[in-house]
């Protein structure tokens, strides 16, 4: 699940919806949580209860309580998507008793009460995430550091200055805008804009649909892509207060490779690699001043896949770069369709296959999954899912297909 940061969180929170029998079992129960299935213990759980959500892709710490769970020992303390029971069962659903916390309730709203009396609130409160505070991290060790948070020039002055930005009027000046700039104006150096992450780059993520099955309610025609498995990869330009003194970044989702020898978590830096095979500086140069001269930056974000990237290399040769998002600072991202037709027919960057311009949603989660298990375009392989996008690209989510996950991430 995305925090309001765009932060994915592994480990929150939340109500369970309701529990159904799993017929030839009389030991377990099919927890369901918002569009995740988890197999439960019998009488475990009820419709209405608390608990404690660890998502797939999660790695759990070796300390009490998962250390004395036999179960999750076997699997190495790692969170998969798994048949049980000849059920799908994705995530880990704990109690508060597990931990030794407690249900309370206030105003009618039940909450779970860590043991230093924190409460912690389901729903869309963002005291529910638990990530940081138990531990958790992806089991893929590379992702710890690919989808880590990454530092702006702010923060990287902040900590370079430790103790004297702990004092309450430049922590007062740091959660303000103008106050950043004020700082920054007398205590930045040259090498945290260089490395910093632009402040003005929204990171990539697509929430699941797991996680928002409302959002099928919404019965206006979307656009359906195909979710290439790859490595996130942004690039960008902002028009500099000079002549010949534009920023250009080229980032993955969190990191800003702004020299090429910087360490890159691939054999090669694959995303200085992009940016030359389809000559990115240039062309976002001559889209900046030819044809967005109202613009001070644009943004195009998008997928670099192939060997050594994923397990799924679609067959590809050589390395290669599908973009999946164009923004601008004047009318923010751009629908699919405008997309695909400036930067791969004008400008001979590749973009994501589209496979629907028109797609209704439908009533199920478990029927959008349906749907996104299919051959893939590219390849003709198993696709990795789908992301589905407004027609004016201001919303947007995914559905990974299971198939794909039992596949590929066990």
């Amino acid at each position: 699940m995305l925090d309001k940061n765009g932060t994915r969180q592994l480990a929150y929170v939340v109500v369970v919806d309701a529990v159904t029998p799993i017929e030839g079992y009389d030991r377990v129960e099919l927890a369901h949580v918002g569009g995740w299935t988890v197999v439960v213990g019998k009488n475990e759980f009820h419709a209405g209860d608390p608990a404690i959500y660890f998502e797939i892709d999660s790695k759990l710490p070796e300390v009490e309580p998962f250390i004395n769970m036999e179960f999750l020992a076997k699997k190495k303390y790692k969170i998969k998507t798994q048949k049980m029971c000849r059920c799908l069962s994705q995530g880990l659903l704990m109690s508060a008793a597990n931990f030794g916390w407690t249900i309370e309730s206030v105003d009618g709203r039940v909450y779970i009460k860590d043991n230093n009396g924190t409460p912690h609130f389901p729903g869309d409160d963002e005291s529910r995430f638990l990530t940081k505070q138990l531990g958790v991290t992806y089991y893929i060790a590379e992702d710890n550091a690919r989808k880590a948070n990454s530092v702006d020039k702010y923060k990287k002055m902040a900590q370079r200055n430790g103790k004297l930005f702990s004092h309450q009027p430049f922590r007062w000046l740091m959660k303000r805008a103008w106050g950043r700039k004020l700082l920054f104006a007398f205590f930045g150096r040259k090498r945290d804009k260089k490395s910093g992450w632009p402040a003005w780059v929204v990171k990539t993520d697509e929430e699941r649909v797991q996680n928002m099955p409302w959002i099928l309610n919404d019965k206006e025609p979307w656009v359906a892509t195909e979710k290439i498995d790859g490595s996130s990869t942004t690039f960008t330009m902002k028009r500099g207060k000079w002549p010949h003194k534009d920023e250009f970044y080229v980032c993955s989702r969190n990191v800003v490779f702004n020299k090429p020898d910087k360490t890159c978590f691939y054999d090669t830096n694959v995303y200085i690699e992009m940016a030359e095979k389809y000559d990115i500086y240039n062309k976002m140069k001559d889209l900046l001043y030819n044809h967005f001269a109202d613009c001070e930056w644009i943004t195009i974000q998008g997928e670099t896949y192939g060997p050594g990237i994923q397990k799924r290399n679609y067959h590809a040769p050589e390395h290669a770069f599908m973009a999946f998002n164009f923004i601008t600072s004047k009318d923010g991202r751009w629908g699919t369709e405008k997309m695909v037709d400036l930067l791969q027919k004008h400008m001979g960057i590749p973009c994501v296959p589209i496979l629907d311009t028109n797609f209704i949603l439908p009533d199920t989660v478990e029927e959008l999954l349906a749907y996104a298990t299919a051959e893939s375009v590219c390849d003709h392989d198993l696709r990795e899912g789908i992301v589905f996008r407004s027609k004016d690209g201001s919303k947007s989510f995914k559905a990974v297909s299971n198939e794909f996950l039992l596949k590929y991430h066990q």
